[in-house]
């Protein structure tokens, strides 16, 4: 099959995931196409917004419309590590011998979403990292690989702060994007408040499988960047560092800490899944500025006159952007 036909099929698979998502999901396109995205190019997802949005069955529908095994871990200060990853246990066999056996935790599967991951310790919330890093765990000195694809869509809740433990730099990091999800318009509401308080509908089946979905990772893979676009997204990245020569005043007089390289592998990974989606066969400027924010937001560490005067990332990455346009 011809790269053009595969990237037609992608298309086609995309449409038909996001239709069937949002038969359940209702209100918000933009937010299960970023996601979308993120499963295209193999990341994880931190998904914030209030309750009651439902994030929760965001993430379950799409899991489904993948073909994807799912499991939900709610989050709570005294959930421990083992109630993720799993732990030991003494069995004892027939012949009255006993030995440790590996029991799996909820980690274990393809699609995990960790609801209002910040109300874990940082303890608990560490113990993901190997998971999401390098797709393995490793318990008393056993590594077992998490079978692919695998992703974690964490959860968390912007207003309700007491009792929570922001996560870490190292931790946010690892996200390949932030979505935020915003309070549905007055339409979208009323739709949804019609279509949740009728007779329930029927579960929304598979679209795709677990091998699909990997094809369609690897596709992504091989879509091109041209010198200049990478240079691009490199300026960016840059661009959001107070100390770069490019970096805006805003930036600056706000930032501590820019992006990462990280942060630029995710906005380049999350910009070919984009082009792709919408028709091209390699990479636009379009795609990056489509997606800077989604990829960059997380990433930035605000001093303390940032978090004074309220400045939000969003309008951090779309200065440095501006920045980095401008060469």
């Amino acid at each position: 099959m011809t790269v053009e036909a595969r990237t037609a099929a992608l298309r086609q698979r995309v449409a038909d995931l996001e239709r069937a998502i949002e038969e359940v999901f209702l209100g918000h396109h933009e937010v299960v196409e970023e996601l979308l995205l993120a499963i295209l190019a193999g990341g994880h997802a931190l998904l914030e917004g209030a309750p009651g949005l439902g994030k929760t069955t965001l993430v379950r529908t799409l899991a489904r419309v993948l073909g994807l095994d799912f499991r939900r871990i709610q989050f709570t200060p005294d959930l421990m590590p083992p109630d993720v990853l799993g732990t030991r246990i003494l069995v004892e066999d027939p012949g009255g011998g006993r030995r440790f056996e590996f029991q799996r935790g909820p980690i274990f599967c393809n699609v995990v979403l960790a609801d209002e991951i910040n109300r874990a310790t940082p303890r608990t919330q560490s113990a993901l990292l190997e998971a999401m890093g390098e797709g393995q765990v490793t318990v008393f000195g056993e590594t077992s690989v998490l079978a692919p694809p695998f992703f974690v869509i964490a959860t968390q809740n912007p207003i309700e702060m007491e009792g929570t433990y922001p996560l870490p730099e190292a931790q946010l990091d690892r996200f390949l994007v932030k979505v935020l999800l915003p309070t549905p318009q007055e339409r979208d509401l009323a739709r949804i408040l019609d279509e949740t308080t009728g007779a329930p509908k029927p579960p929304t089946a598979a679209v795709v499988g677990a091998a699909e979905v990997l094809d369609m990772q690897r596709l992504v893979r091989e879509v091109p960047a041209s010198s200049d676009m990478v240079r691009l997204a490199a300026r960016l990245v840059r661009a959001t560092h107070p100390d770069d020569e490019r970096a805006p005043e805003v930036v600056r007089r706000y930032v501590r800490f820019g992006a990462s390289p990280r942060g630029g592998q995710a906005l380049l990974l999350a910009a070919k899944a984009r082009a792709l989606v919408h028709g091209r066969l390699h990479v636009a400027a379009e795609d990056l500025a489509a997606l800077a924010p989604a990829a960059l937001r997380h990433r930035l560490i605000l001093n303390y006159e940032g978090e004074a005067a309220r400045v939000t990332p969003d309008e951090l990455v779309a200065a440095a952007l501006a920045a980095a346009q401008a060469k």
